[in-house]
């Protein structure tokens, strides 16, 4: 297959119309771009682990439904999905609550990573959740780095949340920064810009770890992609009603992969300047359709989409 992500896939609880009350979504970034790409045209693939639960029977069905291979189909006994409770404020940006103590997430083991699987793609998304806690941690580390040694593309979404991680904004710096010599494609947004030394330090940590592009989104004002050396602001689209926030950025990386991607690139060489900005663009686009919607993977945009705003935009 074309893509492949690794990492948590949980159930979403998002606020239903009464008071106090939750509506179940699946959910979790990996998942969110796995979706994006096979909606984007992408054979995907995704390697992450439920319990043997309803909500983990719904999850890998969600998947499949996605037109998404479960690559670690196998649910646990260990312990039962991983829950995240989402809060919405005045603004409809979001919060989590996680009921992960520990989750189902967490019990990826590496001996499910499988070499047939990776030689036959063409990127390796993760990112730092599933570097968080449990035996995930050893396996998304393995998967990034056979990735890398079989000559595959690997993006790495920082994603930091406080909770999975215990407040401890260090230690998820520490992991950080001890993957990213395998990695091709960062994203961090501009609360995760702190932990590679601020937005004048991305450049030199890019060369340091031989990072070949970075992207800094900028919420409604677009994403900044920094390569070679340079950098470049690209706008976003502005919306006139924001129904939910989850899931946007996402979006944007799911987007942003999969035009890098449909456009036949399948190593760093094959990259420029305008392909990046056109792919920055592209996942603007459908991180504004995105939060028009709400829901995390319902609101997630096709290729057809996307690619119809461009048109008439």
């Amino acid at each position: 297959m074309d893509f492949i992500t690794i990492g948590e896939m949980v159930i979403d609880f998002l606020p239903g119309q009464e008071e106090a009350s939750y509506i179940r979504n699946a959910g979790g970034a990996p998942a969110n771009v796995a979706i994006s790409a096979a909606r984007n045209g992408l054979q995907a693939g995704m390697y992450c682990k439920v319990g043997n639960d309803d909500f983990g029977k719904f999850l890998l069905k969600t998947l499949r439904e996605n037109h998404v291979t479960p690559l670690a189909p196998e649910m646990t006994d260990d312990a039962t999905t991983t829950m995240a409770f989402v809060s919405l404020n005045e603004n409809n940006d979001r919060s989590f609550t996680f009921a992960r103590k520990p989750g189902a997430d967490m019990l990826l083991d590496k001996s499910e990573i499988r070499d047939e699987d990776l030689k036959d793609c063409r990127i390796v998304q993760a990112g730092s959740c599933s570097l968080s806690a449990g035996p995930a941690v050893e396996a998304t580390e393995y998967a990034m780095a056979r990735a890398k040694e079989l000559g595959k593309l690997v993006g790495f979404d920082i994603n930091y949340r406080n909770l999975m991680w215990k407040d401890d904004k260090k230690a998820c710096t520490e992991k950080v920064l001890s993957i990213l010599k395998y990695v091709d494609f960062l994203k961090l947004s501009d609360e995760e810009i702190d932990m590679v030394g601020g937005h004048d330090n991305l450049l030199n940590v890019m060369k340091e770890y031989d990072i070949a592009a970075a992207v800094l989104t900028l919420g409604g004002d677009g994403a900044e992609v920094f390569y070679d050396g340079k950098s470049y602001v690209v706008p976003g689209f502005p919306v006139s009603h924001v129904a939910d926030t989850t899931g946007a950025g996402d979006a944007f990386w799911g987007g942003f992969l999969s035009c890098v991607l449909n456009h036949g690139v399948s190593s760093v060489e094959q990259l420029n300047a305008e392909l990046l900005k056109e792919a920055v663009k592209y996942g603007n686009v459908s991180g504004s359709l995105s939060v028009q919607e709400k829901g995390a993977i319902s609101s997630l945009p096709t290729r057809e989409k996307v690619e119809k705003f461009l048109a008439e935009n």
